[in-house]
């Protein structure tokens, strides 16, 4: 019989965030041919400190081999576990507008592990448009392209307005894995998973951060 994986034990959202680093990371030593890699490489290539790397890989029983390092291949598959990345993962978009229609064509969900099954909008001009290899479906046949699709996560790339009813209609129709561009706070039961992208929120910060860097062009004697 196969050797089962160990079990990972739920893991701290800050390292379930670096995971997803150090995956992309590996991936990239693996195109160069890289057979094994030091923490300290793995921390420099992510942005992180080698610390960080080491204990957030101890979670998943990787240890590495002191002047040795770690197995990229092996590692990259662990992670790769670790994060449900070897489940089929089917996502179905809602809103065909430009942030939909770029989420569509995006050719890195693929290769990460993400089929997009659908495409949907309540916009008649736009139902039976082509994206890519996707034909938009009308969203308010929303159930039945989710349950011919066998979607099992969706994103909502929505008006603020439209969101919550459709977010409601997803839960509903059993999909309990949302990511939200809407820019307006959902409400959902506790055992759905929400993930909010807001771009607004993030611009604001890095104004914030921005305004505090010295002056272009200044610099102390």
């Amino acid at each position: 019989m196969p050797e089962l994986e160990p079990q990972v034990p739920a893991l701290p959202a800050a390292a379930v965030a670096r995971l997803t680093l150090y995956l992309r990371a590996l991936n990239a030593f693996l195109a160069e041919g890289a057979e094994r890699v030091s923490s300290e490489d793995l921390a420099e290539a992510s942005g992180v400190s080698s610390s960080n790397v080491r204990k957030d890989l101890s979670y998943l029983g990787s240890y590495g081999t002191r002047g040795v390092g770690y197995e990229v291949q092996y590692l990259s598959r662990r992670i790769a576990t670790a994060l449900g990345l070897t489940q089929d993962w089917r996502v179905a978009i809602v809103g065909a507008g430009n942030l939909g229609r770029a989420l569509a064509r995006y050719a890195g969900f693929e290769s990460r592990g993400f089929d997009v099954v659908a495409l949907l909008d309540r916009d008649q001009l736009m139902i039976g448009q082509e994206v890519g290899w996707l034909r938009i479906s009308d969203a308010e046949q929303l159930e039945v392209t989710l349950e011919r699709t066998k979607a099992n996560m969706v994103v909502l790339a929505l008006p603020a307005e439209a969101a919550q009813q459709v977010c409601d209609r997803v839960i509903a129709a059993g999909v309990h894995s949302i990511l939200s561009f809407a820019p307006v706070l959902l409400q959902v039961p506790d055992y759905v998973n929400l993930r909010k992208v807001d771009m607004a929120t993030e611009l604001q910060i890095l104004a914030y951060h921005a305004q505090r860097l010295p002056e272009a062009g200044t610099a102390s004697a």
